[in-house]
């Protein structure tokens, strides 16, 4: 009878659905109350895997994995009807952007909530935990109506660096003084990424694995909601939608007001109890590599929510206003627009749909097509960059096109071939693709949270022509690369105009081929080979067993077509023994790192030589550097940052001696101000106003009224913008470059050309082709340098005044960095 009795309550235990079970709140999971400490990330996982294991309304699914081998993950969340049906909803969804062919969805929205893009922001992840449990249990009824993608930490590796460093430098119990150790991250903080990269501009540019493991999810829903929750000064109130102008002009009337909508939503419970918050302030939608910007032309509702905070707050700390906040005030506030959110969603499922399908199909676009000629190196990766987002391309016929010609930033024409990129605005991501494509973002307000100008045909140094008609296209199969050996070449040549060529170079040299460049132009066998063309001889390489065969085998893994020369006599320019024929030496690289470089630059050259060019190098702390220990380096890189505490007069000394006896010293951005005005070094700032005008400039300044101090200080700024340059290509530095080039300028900061050196790069036109640039900046940058070369003895000095790395996506700029390395007066310093 007793086992009787015991089976019958085990049975009905059994049938008892997994939903209705109780579901542990994220405090007794943790085994400590939310908000009394942060949660590392692997707890986290753990949590949504735990509540996905117990409740049917949760599918919980691996999505990539970071640069520290950290879990990324996203959970949906829903009915259970809905989650069973997840992959019908999915498609029938898509249909509505005309990316499926499928009973189109009407009655269900689609909510994505990312927390944590800012690893240092870190309670957004505390809230995640909360929402999710919210959202199963008391506000389940939302779930009929709504699918919720929740991705509760985009960047995980910085997460955890703050969590570590807090958890070990926390008082116990906390101390909510501003001044406390707690309260003061090291360099780097937990913002970044692995690589040091913000991942809240990196949407489009997909540089980074978190970003291109994410979008393959993104992409597959496209949600018509997306929130990004972040952290900002300790001492602000909330931030949540409507934005603040510029919007970008792709924004449609319906997303604008519905971001208002969702605002006064999360306001009538911000206002019930009693918290401040603000909108319409300080975060535009333009620039289109955010968290709200990048699904806003995707057709989502995007939207920034900001909670006072940052890596500052701690568990706790004390306002200027003398009140604490504290970490569960932080995950509160998140925790309840996130809710309020999925509540909006719910009650318009109907409208989202409707306007969503709209968004895809309504499309008036000036540029219909974009047409683009360049090396394949480029086009290659460009297409690269198209597949990570879904935009559809194809290839032109042979064909005159006409439209905006980007080159001389005005009405042009070229003759098409059947090898140029189109990419063509009559698709469904036609307006992604205009944002990312038109040459000039229509500014509606020249104040703005990031940079201004981006357009990818200038990012990629392809010459483009928008044309207004629509370019018919075909499709092309892409071939591997496939070089034949020939066992009689006294040479093997390849080009040099695509950073891409720089990588196949740092592989030869760390495979121990000897490889040459010419200097200068020449014409052997019959083949042109340009100034920059890498030159690799049998002779020198009797040392490589088999070297037709690892050479070639090396050519077609970087996809890189070989030429071969029969003799080393040329027909015109240098033969091959020439000292014009100049030998491309291993190099032993020291980058600084540290409090003196900026975090962000430091990281975007540690990606690139780790992640693009694939070559060693050594990072030296600034605290740690000493002029002693060059001597056992060929070149020193300066991350834009600020180095006086480093070289001070004697350090500067020792360094120009460096220089002098063969040492090279590459400096980006600000790291130039080392040497403006110092003796020995050719740079000079330069100041565009005398005496006079700066005292009129100054007296001015008292009479300008108080809310307009802010868009008269804008007027002396730069907000990245596009400027077309000049370039010295007989020069190594910019060996694979034509006369002209388009640098993304960051700032105002200028200097004088060169007297003795070597002016590579300047700027003569001081009109942007697109982007900001403040009218009181214009005059001061009229022929100033952009890169050049100081010769110092046996050694050099590269000045990079613009940043050829930032953010890693202006692809066009990089082999010049790749010249300073390897082409600009190679080292023969013996180590």
């Amino acid at each position: 009878m007793k086992q009787t009795i015991y089976l019958f309550f085990l049975t009905a235990l059994l049938c008892i659905p997994v939903s209705a079970q109780k579901i542990q709140t994220p405090s007794e999971f943790l085994g400590y109350e939310l908000g009394s400490r942060f949660t590392r990330h692997h707890k986290v996982v753990d949590y949504f895997q735990y509540v996905a294991s117990q409740s049917n309304k949760v599918k919980f699914q691996v999505y990539g994995e970071t640069n520290e081998l950290r879990t990324l993950s996203v959970s949906f969340v829903s009915s259970e009807k809905n989650i069973q049906n997840l992959e019908t909803i999915r498609k029938q969804h898509l249909s509505n952007a005309g990316l499926e062919k499928m009973t189109e969805l009407n009655d269900i929205s689609i909510v994505w909530l990312s927390y944590n893009v800012h690893g240092n922001e870190a309670s957004s992840t505390e809230a995640a935990m909360l929402t999710l449990y919210k959202l199963i249990t008391e506000n389940s009824n939302l779930l009929e109506k709504t699918v919720v993608i929740m991705d509760p930490s985009i960047n995980p590796d910085g997460r955890d660096r703050y969590v570590n460093w807090y958890n070990q430098a926390a008082g116990n119990p906390y101390n909510n003084n501003s001044n406390a150790r707690e309260h003061n991250e090291p360099w780097p903080g937990g913002r970044p990424n692995h690589y040091l990269f913000d991942l809240n501009r990196d949407w489009a540019w997909a540089t980074q694995i978190e970003t291109q493991s994410r979008l393959k999810v993104y992409n597959k829903w496209l949600p018509h909601i997306h929130v990004d929750f972040h952290e900002q000064g300790i001492n602000n109130p909330y931030y949540f939608a409507p934005a603040v102008e510029p919007y970008h002009e792709v924004i449609t009337d319906w997303q604008r007001d519905f971001q208002t909508q969702i605002g006064k939503n999360n306001a009538k419970y911000f206002d019930k109890n009693g918290w401040y918050y603000f909108t319409k302030e300080s975060f535009d939608l333009l620039y289109p590599s955010y968290g709200d910007t990048y699904p806003t032309y995707n057709g989502a509702i995007g939207m920034t929510y900001e909670q006072a905070g940052h890596g500052m707050a701690g568990l706790g700390i004390v306002k200027a206003d003398g009140e604490e906040l504290t970490l569960w005030d932080r995950l509160i506030h998140h925790t309840t627009t996130g809710i309020s959110t999925v509540e909006m969603a719910a009650n318009n499922a109907v409208k989202l749909n409707t306007e969503f399908k709209k968004y895809f199909k309504d499309g008036d676009f000036t540029y219909k097509s974009y047409v683009m000629q360049g090396t394949k190196s480029k086009k290659d990766k460009l297409i690269a960059l198209l597949d990570k987002h879904e935009i559809r391309y194809g290839y032109s016929k042979t064909q005159s096109v006409s439209g905006f010609d980007y080159e001389a930033n005005k009405k042009g024409s070229m003759r098409a071939t059947n090898n140029d990129l189109v990419v063509s605005t009559n698709q469904p991501k036609g307006k992604l693709v205009k944002a990312l494509f038109e040459p000039a973002a229509k500014l509606s307000d020249s104040i703005t949270y990031d940079i201004t100008a981006w357009s990818v045909p200038y990012a990629y140094g392809l010459k483009t022509i928008a044309s207004e008609k629509l370019v018919g296209i075909k499709a092309k199969g892409k071939m591997p690369m496939v070089n034949p050996m020939n066992r009689n070449a006294y040479a093997y040549t390849f080009s040099w105009n695509h950073v891409s060529d720089g990588t196949m170079l740092a592989a030869l040299l760390q495979k121990n081929f000897r490889v040459r460049f010419t200097n200068k132009d020449m014409v052997n066998s019959g083949k042109q080979l340009p100034k920059g063309s890498l030159i690799i001889t049998r002779g020198d390489n009797k040392h490589i067993v088999n070297f037709d065969q690892v050479l070639t085998q090396l050519a077609n893994a970087h996809d890189k077509k070989t030429e071969t020369i029969a003799t080393g006599f040329s027909q015109s320019g240098p033969d091959m023994g020439s000292s014009e024929v100049k030998e491309i030496k291993n190099q032993k690289i020291a980058i600084i790192a540290g409090s003196a470089a900026s975090s962000l630059s430091f990281g975007e050259i540690q990606y690139f030589f780790e992640q693009e060019l694939k070559y060693p190098y050594t990072a030296i702390n600034s605290d740690d550097f000493s002029t002693s220990m060059l001597d056992n380096y060929h070149t020193l890189i300066l991350p834009n940052g600020s180095y006086g505490s480093v070289f001070g007069k004697s350090q500067l000394e020792a360094l120009k001696s460096w220089v002098r006896k063969g040492g090279k010293v590459i400096a980006i951005g600000n790291a130039n101000r080392l040497f403006a005005g110092q003796s020995g070094f050719g740079l000079t700032s330069k100041s565009g106003r005398d005496s006079k005008d700066d005292d009129k400039a100054d007296l001015d300044e008292h009479f300008i009224k108080y809310d307009e101090k802010e868009r008269e200080r804008i007027q002396s700024s730069i907000t990245g913008a596009i400027f077309k340059t000049v370039v010295d290509n007989t020069h190594p530095l910019a060996f694979g470059y034509s006369d002209s080039y388009f640098s993304l300028k960051l700032g105002s900061t200028s200097y004088k050309y060169l007297k003795n050196g070597n002016n590579v790069v300047r700027l003569k036109d001081n009109q942007p082709v697109s982007g900001f640039a403040g009218h009181k900046t214009l005059d001061n940058l009229t022929d100033t340098l952009i890169f050049g070369e100081d010769s110092l003895g046996r050694g050099s000095v590269i000045y990079m005044v613009d940043n050829p790395l930032f953010r890693s996506f202006w692809d066009n700029g990089k082999l010049f960095f790749v010249n300073a390395l390897f082409m600009t007066k190679p080292s023969m310093k013996q180590l």
